[in-house]
């Protein structure tokens, strides 16, 4: 995911009927971002992109982005409101997310932070529900899932997620790594059912084994470079799917 502070970097409302809808009879989509052309394409960015050309991404394929909102309790992007208005003046399809660091502050705080701080949602066609980014610790790598118990992680997420449904009306988009959900929330399967799933996995023909308790992938994260700025992403559906996706149908 793209990142503000140059760390370590490797990596809705949306019941389950709905986002099945999004795939054949409910499984994963497996080609390949070269075979994958029909697939909207989009990316995410970070202050890393600075203030975005977004006529010239829009002229580039660019169908959707997210992008980096906040960070713990104490960082927002700078660059935020040139991204987020921008890319929606440009016609793109946008959102936000948080990158959380559970060992600094509940999920519930953050998730406050970062609704107030550029990751609210409406059902305006144009914005996607708010994304978790949920990853290994880019800061200690000694505590690679923040030092906490999965249990706890569990929990972290689900408060997390509460408040941002509570807040906005929609669960958060969960972005994550199959490695790091199997080893940081020992392979919870609490949230596959009203979560849509943002998968990261880069150099492979396919988004590879989904964490536990996901059967199919909505985002799926396949490069940290490309022909558009940021990181690459493709949405698994219809470039109509996605609107509705947007809208919270």
């Amino acid at each position: 995911m793209a990142r503000d502070r140059k760390p370590f970097r490797r990596r809705t409302r949306v019941i389950a009927v709905a986002v099945a809808a999004l795939t054949a009879g409910g499984t994963a989509l497996a080609e390949s971002p070269a075979s994958a052309a029909s697939l909207p394409k989009g990316h995410d960015v970070s202050s890393h992109q600075k203030n975005v050309n977004w006529s010239k991404a829009k002229a580039k394929g660019s169908k959707f982005v997210y992008i980096k909102a906040t960070e713990s309790t104490n960082y927002k992007n700078p660059y935020f409101g040139q991204q987020y208005n921008g890319a929606r003046d440009a016609g793109i399809i946008r959102g936000a997310y948080h990158f959380a660091l559970p060992n600094k502050s509940s999920g519930r705080t953050q998730a406050a932070y970062f609704v107030h701080n550029g990751g609210a949602w409406t059902a305006d066609g144009w914005t996607l529900p708010p994304a978790l980014d949920i990853e290994y610790n880019p800061y200690d790598k000694k505590h690679k899932c923040y030092g906490i118990s999965k249990a706890a992680m569990v929990n972290w997420i689900t408060s997390f997620s509460n408040e941002v449904k509570r807040l906005t009306g929609r669960r958060p988009v969960i972005y994550t790594t199959a490695h790091w959900w199997n080893t940081c929330t020992g392979g919870s399967r609490a949230f596959a059912a009203n979560h849509a799933l943002w998968i990261a996995r880069h150099d492979s023909a396919d988004a590879g084994s989904l964490p536990a308790g996901w059967s199919f992938w909505t985002f799926w994260q396949y490069d940290n470079s490309g022909s558009l700025p940021g990181d690459q992403n493709l949405f698994n559906g219809s470039q109509a799917q996605l609107k509705r996706f947007a809208r919270g149908y």
